[in-house]
């Protein structure tokens, strides 16, 4: 740390005069960043406001396309309906919520935590209807879809103040990066509960099967009907039982987030920063270069990700024939993910981000190929399980930790534009959870075309090698390609340090009560 710290006093002479520089060096800095240090208490309080999103989106990135399909019996085209829309929905929400966020007044409360407060109540019942399975036959797949797009409008209404919140906790880059740390933590724990909460409670109920998945539509369905009626209700009820203990967790987190964090307002925005219209923001955050280089590559490392997470249910259960075993090889990827999570933090402080881009991602890459070439092996298949969760750790870390970099180089180059860290965070996950969306969508209707049997004990041949080709080799292909644009990402760990040498000064220049308004201007021009 002690060369960091050097080489980010050498950098900052290149970039502003000394006139300027010597103008923040008062007792005022040390103040101010004292001021800026966040005491563990609120770190943790911050990361727990991570855990609902993350529990409720690993049950249903996990389990909502099994459920689907073999506990509410919905025909596969309707399920690959359900998911494509509900994600494609969620990805539009994210824009329009960060509009809205972007004209919301600060209030008492700030101007992010109105939303994460009154968006909760809401939320948690939607998302427990998702799980009920209703009476009606008719109409489910319009059931499913409403309450589906309802809960994710809802919980992006949460997330996505969440998510810019990063930038109002600090203005030190350093506190923040370990805030961010923090919250990759409790959030892959948080997927470590959700995993364990739904798997292990649906667990315990048997879904009951038909065995003879190769005869006639109308035998099939007779075959259904003579199942246990009994028992697929013990499994609809163990969903709703899952549903309730999540929707109390997201409670609790929601009221400790609220409670131990507090918004601050950059010094430089309140003195220097005028309003600015939100499409005019939307074309300076999608013209930034960073930005754009970022998401296209964390798009397709996202998306392989997402497409492992969604298959990865159906995948153990018919290909590997582990249908009692799944929920536990979960628990094995994501508690090997939590694990690591400090791991790669201090990974990407020693080596750099883009560093811990390349070695953490792309170690995903022989695992996958390992699967995808093995027979079905119990043991082999939890090492692999346990050897993926160092990746997946990477995979939740460094997206949030690089973005803050980034907004900060924007700011840098627009010093009087405010309000568009919604902007850069919507637009973010509005890209992957489209892409999520798409991918959803085409796997599950690739399954309807090669003869998926709803509630089968098996499935013919074709469902099982599609299955394997959408959980190992079409991730293999979208992780290489995503690493292929990380090369075009500028912001290493030099310049990393210059824009936070600059920022500090900006920061001090404007909360010096000697600023005048002509140095302001020189320093914007300079910057």
């Amino acid at each position: 740390m002690a060369k960091g710290e050097g080489a980010e006093s050498g950098s900052a002479a290149g970039l502003l005069p000394t006139g300027i520089l010597q103008a923040g060096e008062r007792p005022v800095q040390k103040e101010s960043k004292k001021k800026n240090q966040l005491s563990i208490c609120n770190k943790l309080c911050y990361a727990v406001g991570g855990a609902p999103y993350q529990v409720t989106g690993c049950a249903l990135g996990f389990f909502l396309q099994i459920y689907l399909l073999d506990v509410a019996q919905v025909d596969p085209f309707s399920a690959s309906i359900i998911l494509f829309v509900g994600r494609a929905w969620d990805a539009i929400t994210d824009p329009l919520v960060g509009f809205c966020i972007s004209k919301s007044p600060w209030t008492r409360l700030g101007r992010l935590m109105p939303w994460i407060i009154f968006s909760t109540p809401l939320a948690i019942i939607a998302y427990f209807l998702i799980w009920f399975v209703p009476d009606f036959q008719q109409g489910q797949t319009l059931w499913y879809l409403l309450f589906y797009c309802l809960f994710e409008t809802l919980v992006t209404c949460f997330h996505v103040p969440y998510s810019a919140l990063t930038m109002f906790i600090s203005t030190e880059q350093s506190e923040r990066d370990s805030a961010t740390a923090y919250r990759m933590t409790v959030e892959v724990l948080g997927t470590v509960l959700g995993t364990a909460i739904q798997g292990q409670i649906v667990g315990q109920a048997h879904t009951p099967c038909v065995q003879d998945t190769n005869a006639s539509t109308v035998a099939l369905e007779g075959a259904n009907r003579t199942q246990s009626a009994t028992s697929l209700r013990e499994t609809q009820n163990a969903y709703l039982l899952a549903a309730g203990v999540i929707a109390s967790i997201y409670v609790i987190c929601a009221v400790i987030l609220t409670l131990g964090v507090r918004e601050q307002r950059e010094p430089y925005e309140t003195q220097q920063a005028k309003a600015m219209p939100f499409f005019r923001g939307i074309r300076l955050v999608m013209s930034h270069g960073p930005y754009i280089k970022l998401i296209a590559g964390f798009l397709f490392t996202s998306l392989a990700f997402m497409l492992v997470e969604g298959n990865f249910a159906l995948f153990c259960t018919y290909t590997l024939g582990f249908r009692n075993e799944f929920q536990n090889l979960l628990l094995a990827i994501m508690f090997s993910a939590t694990v690591t999570i400090p791991i790669w933090q201090w990974f990407l402080t020693r080596f750099g981000k883009k560093m811990a881009v390349y070695i953490g991602i792309s170690s995903a890459v022989p695992f996958l190929i390992l699967v995808a070439l093995m027979e079905s092996n119990l043991i082999v298949t939890y090492v692999v399980a346990v050897a993926a969760g160092i990746s997946v750790a990477a995979a939740f870390l460094l997206p949030w930790s690089m973005l803050p970099d980034v907004i900060d180089d924007f700011h840098l180059k627009q010093p009087h534009i405010h309000g568009t860290e919604p902007i850069f965070f919507s637009f973010y996950v509005f890209f992957t959870k489209f892409a999520s969306g798409v991918s959803l969508g085409i796997s599950t209707l690739s399954l309807d075309f090669t003869g998926y049997q709803t509630r089968g004990c098996s499935q013919p041949a074709p469902v099982k090698f599609t299955l394997k080709m959408l959980v190992t080799m079409a991730p293999i292909v979208l992780i290489l390609i995503g690493l292929l644009l990380f090369k075009l990402y500028p912001i290493d760990e030099e310049k990393r340090r210059q824009n936070k040498k600059a920022l500090q000064a900006l920061r001090e220049e404007a909360s010096s009560s000697g600023c005048s308004d002509t140095d302001s201007t020189e320093l914007a021009r300079i910057l």
